[in-house]
Formats: structure tokens, sequence, C-alpha cells
């Protein structure tokens, strides 16, 4: 969860219920943490610079423009391009419990500047270039998101006099692998428009689809019609993992859902999800959802008993 620091109480000054403002400048970006402590509907805001927006405390339900309404809670974030108006609802925010939220203003300059240097170190294929987005794009932190996050409203509410000097730094891994979780999401979903005509996205589906055959990067960079070393190099850019740990990501995935079926032996699961060796099989099961395959699988038993 993140947390703001004891500075941040000290020296923010509580002037609205509704939506109450702290700001911090700084070069290529601003940080406002916005609090609300009364139920509200349709509060107005919007930003002239890309803005990441992240959940700190509460729960929000935002209306954007061509979208569906959806809840905003703790652990997530989403990112809007410029001038993208946002309407937002405060159902639950109480005197006792704000709601809080941090939105973080990104200068255009800032993120074409990243953005060059990944096309010109990270290149992807098909000539398709890396662009900061011109849609929303919701998601759930990863864990690595998650830290350049809670370092980054740590150093905006520091005190230090190097600070831009820190952010930028932040700033730019946080870009690249938010671009990276964005094409990670391009790739794995058949209605997006680039799905079709990438082939990572062809890769990424022949994965999905055969789990349970062996998966190699000769195999795949020859399907890709790359060389081995390109292949995986583009992959690896574009996905924001290697090929090795997307397939495995994938497979502990469907582990999780042949799991839930108290009567699927292990041995069956790990087959079926190609893993040969179940030490590795439970190895990886357990760093992911830190718990055994058997100790996951017996929480699906327990509950068919009692019912």
């Amino acid at each position: 969860m993140l947390n703001l620091s004891n500075d941040f109480f000290k020296r923010r000054k509580l002037e609205n219920l509704v939506e109450n403002q702290t700001s911090y400048t700084l070069n290529n970006a601003e940080m406002h943490v916005f609090e609300t402590y009364v139920e509200a509907e349709k509060v107005l805001l919007q930003f002239n610079d890309p803005v990441l927006a992240s959940m700190i405390v509460g729960r929000k339900i935002m209306h954007l423009s061509n979208e569906k309404s959806f809840d905003f809670l703790p652990g997530e974030s989403l990112i809007l391009p410029a001038n993208e108006p946002m309407c937002i609802d405060f159902p639950e925010a109480k005197s006792d419990s704000p709601t809080r939220c941090l939105a973080m203003a990104i200068s255009n300059d800032k993120i074409k500047q990243i953005t060059t240097l990944m096309n010109e170190t990270m290149p992807k294929a098909d000539g398709v270039e890396w662009d900061v987005m011109d849609y929303n794009f919701h998601f759930i932190n990863d864990p690595s998101i998650y830290g350049i996050i809670k370092r980054l409203l740590y150093l905006f509410t520091e005190n230090h006099p190097s600070k831009d000097f820190f952010v930028d730094n932040m700033l730019q891994e946080l870009i690249m692998r938010i671009l990276q979780c964005n094409s990670r999401k391009i790739h794995t979903n058949p209605n997006h428009k680039l799905y079709k005509t990438s082939r990572i996205s062809f890769i990424v589906e022949y994965i999905k689809n055969n789990l349970d055959e062996p998966l190699s990067i000769a195999c795949l960079s020859k399907k890709a019609c790359m060389s081995e070393s390109h292949f995986y190099k583009v992959f690896k850019n574009e996905i924001g993992l290697s090929p090795i740990e997307f397939i495995n990501n994938e497979r502990i995935k469907l582990a999780v859902e042949l799991l839930q079926n108290p009567n699927k032996k292990i041995k069956e699961v790990y087959f079926e999800c190609g893993f040969e060796s179940r030490s590795y099989f439970n190895r990886l099961f357990k760093r992911e959802k830190l718990v055994s395959p058997s100790a996951y699988q017996s929480k699906f038993k327990t509950t068919l008993n009692l019912s």
C-alpha cells in the first residue's frame, strides 16, 4: 500500500473537503495529492500534460470519455493523455476515511526524450515505434511499477536539493515499464488493431495455445521469421519479459486454473502445463503464489468438503 510521509501531513494545508490538492513541481513533472473527505459526485478534473493517476486509499468511480464507468481502487493506476477530461464520483469518502489519490503530470518533452531513447536502443519488430499512448490505460500495478511510484511519492515530498535529478532517473524507468506493460496488453488482446499484424502477437498467441508442448527459443524464432538473438531481444523489449519468463508465467496461470479442480492430480497439472519436472514446477508456482501447488489445491478441496 502506498503511504504518505509524516512530512506531507505536517506541511499540507487542508482547505477543501473535496479534492483538496497538495502540489509539488519539478523540472519535468508535477505531483498532486488529492484528498476527499465527503461523498461527492461529478467532480471534474483535467491536466495539460499526460498524467499517471494512482490510488493511495479509498475508492473512486471514474467516468472517462468513450468508456464505461469503472471503480478505481488502491493498487491500480491510470494513464491519461493530455487534456483528457475526468468526471469522478466519491461514493464512500468520509472525514475519518478520506479518499487519497496521486496524479503525476509528466511533460511531453520528457516523454518524447524517453521514447526516442527506447526507439534507438530497444527497437520493436515490424517497424512499429514506441510512443506515448493516445488513449486511456487502466492497469493493476505490478511490483516493479508499484516500487517506482512509491519511490517517486517519497522523492517529490522529500526536501532534498538533488531531487530533480533523482526524479528524472525514476521517470525514465517508470515510462519504459509502463509502455512495456501496455505493449504486453496489446499483444495479448485479439481485439486490438495491432494484434493481427504483429509477429510478436502471433508468437504470444502460439505460446498460449501450446503451453503443453516444448517451447524453445529456436522454435519460436523460426515461427517469427527472425534469428534467435534478434527474436529474443525484440520479444523482451516489447513484452518486458524474456520468452522463457513469459512462457513460465502463462504456464503458472494455467496451473492456477487447473488446480481449482480438487480431483486433478498434481502430476496431471504440471504435464498439461508443459512442465517436465515437478520440482521445477513447484519452485516456480511457490515463487509466484507463495504457496505450493498442493497447498493451493487443498483450499478448493476444503471448500468442496464444506459444501
